[in-house]
């Protein structure tokens, strides 16, 4: 944890913008007292792993390789609607 006077946070505000998105705690002081804690709002993303690299990468080929299936043809759009009709062509 680093204690700094607000008085001195101005011209080391960057710095201290920089340390705390690293994920030290920064607490600026006034008269000696805490006032302010400077956090980061979001952390940086840790490093994939290479085993996770590798999970990674196998999902996408088996959806890629999914993807790459053809699918059963269905009825062309002039019979898709037939399964509403009868014989006669007239509505079930």
């Amino acid at each position: 944890m680093m204690n700094v006077p607000i008085t001195e946070a101005k011209a080391q505000l960057l710095e201290l913008v920089r340390r705390a998105e690293a994920g030290e705690e920064i607490i600026l002081t006034r008269h000696g007292r805490p006032t302010v804690s400077l956090k980061a709002v979001l952390s940086a993303p840790r490093p994939w792993t290479s085993a996770e690299l590798e999970e990674r990468n196998r999902i996408i080929l088996e959806i890629s390789e999914r993807a790459s299936r053809k699918a059963t043809p269905g009825p062309d759009a002039a019979h898709s609607a037939d399964y509403l009709y009868d014989e006669d062509g007239l509505p079930i």
